[in-house]
């Protein structure tokens, strides 16, 4: 295992959510470490992967940042297929992301594998004076529909690397 090019597992995730929440933001903080507050609005899906070692395995995280937008739905329907992980992407600031997250989540369930992990993710938790959703509001959403919860911040990287490396997700595939 001496080059980047040579790894024991490939795992695929998929981040969804409504447009603004901060998912390719989220992608970059994982892949590159770097935080970019201007960013392009997302067509279709951008794409981005890290090796990470997992109980002595060499893994490739392919990670799929889809779209946003509604117009984009039937383009990124396809990326669900193979994915192992689901992050479920709602903006702590903006309420109506997170009321949106019904529609995401019977999208994901319909088009993806019945054994792909869904994780919600509340991101922006670095603007707690700006907060529209409680942390206790993510929580119940997730034990209501067996999802698991964190919150994150792409801008100063807290529990990016959790999110991305979560044992429910990776030990699942690997052990």
């Amino acid at each position: 295992m001496s080059t980047n090019y040579t790894y024991d597992y490939i795992i695929k995730y998929i981040i969804i959510g409504d447009t603004g929440v901060g998912k390719s933001c989220l992608l970059l903080q994982f892949t590159d470490r770097r935080f970019q507050p201007a960013h392009d609005l997302t067509i279709g899906v951008e794409f981005g992967a890290r090796f990470v070692d997992v109980e002595g395995k060499k893994i490739k995280l392919q990670i799929w940042d889809t779209a946003g937008q509604e117009s984009f739905r039937s383009i990124t329907r396809s990326y669900y297929r193979g994915a192992a992980g689901a992050l479920l992407v709602y903006d702590i600031t903006r309420r109506e992301t997170f009321d949106h997250l019904l529609i995401w989540l019977e999208d994901a369930r319909q088009h993806s594998n019945s054994n792909t992990t869904i994780m919600l993710i509340g991101n922006k938790s670095d603007l707690e004076s700006k907060r529209a959703v409680s942390y206790a509001e993510g929580e119940a959403f997730a034990q209501q529909h067996g999802l698991f919860f964190m919150e994150t911040s792409a801008k100063t990287a807290d529990n990016v690397e959790e999110v991305n490396i979560d044992e429910n997700i990776l030990f699942k595939t690997v052990l």
